[in-house]
């Protein structure tokens, strides 16, 4: 069923996608591919120590142990992980948002 939208409704509407689309134009990406550990933990402690608290960054690595040393790192420090994924051949994304004071 498809409904009508007031004139005032979708501009509402067109207001929050253009937040949610600077919101991600303001996610920082970090490309780690080629550090092996523990670099990509101890830069993307860094990374995130320069970013505001509920910014977005996007980590690109591909080192195996990440898998494991990433999630652990939020969950040490009270950062959010939102999203682990494979990427391209062995590589591997994370989509991190800081949370916690505590780097």
């Amino acid at each position: 069923m498809v409904s009508l939208l007031s004139l005032g409704d979708a501009h509402c509407k067109a207001a929050d996608i253009r937040d949610k689309v600077e919101t991600l134009t303001k996610n920082t990406e970090l490309d780690l591919r080629g550090y092996q550990c523990p670099l990509p933990v101890l830069k993307t402690r860094n990374a995130m120590r320069k970013l505001e608290l509920g910014e977005r960054i996007l980590i690109l690595t591909d080192d195996p142990l990440a898998a494991i040393d990433i999630p652990a790192f939020c969950n040490e420090s009270g950062q959010v992980l939102i999203h682990q994924s494979a990427a391209d051949g062995d590589s591997h994304r994370f989509l991190l948002e800081r949370r916690g004071e505590k780097l």
